[in-house]
């Protein structure tokens, strides 16, 4: 059983900044990408930013140049460095990984955590 926890969101002005962590925890065997995607109220969810296990990245056109992802892969987080927040990044954030090995890789998901910009 994996969990992941995320942290760090909140509510921010357009234009500020916020943070976000997640932790992974429990029987990991071995995580190759994580992530974090995004669900607005009345829409579906979309991945924002990926990074793999050999620390390469990927974004959502939406927030390049914006957002950075990172991660820790001694400690087993990840984390979103976003910038120039703006209305429409409001939503629930939620972490991801694929765990497992190669013939059997899952993706477990954080419970996700609420981000509020307000313009």
């Amino acid at each position: 059983q994996v969990q992941l926890v995320e942290s760090g969101g909140g509510l921010v002005q357009a234009g500020g900044s916020l943070r976000l962590s997640c932790a992974a925890s429990g029987s990991i065997s071995g995580i190759h990408a994580m992530g974090w995607s995004r669900q607005a109220p009345g829409k579906q969810r979309e991945l924002v930013a990926v990074i793999t296990d050999s620390a390469g990245t990927n974004y959502a056109d939406s927030v390049k140049g914006r957002f950075t992802i990172s991660r820790d892969t001694a400690k087993n987080t990840v984390s979103l460095q976003m910038n120039g927040l703006e209305s429409e990044d409001t939503a629930v954030y939620y972490c991801y990984a694929d765990i497992g090995p190669f013939y059997r890789i899952t993706r477990s998901w954080g419970r996700g955590t609420q981000v509020t910009v307000s313009s």
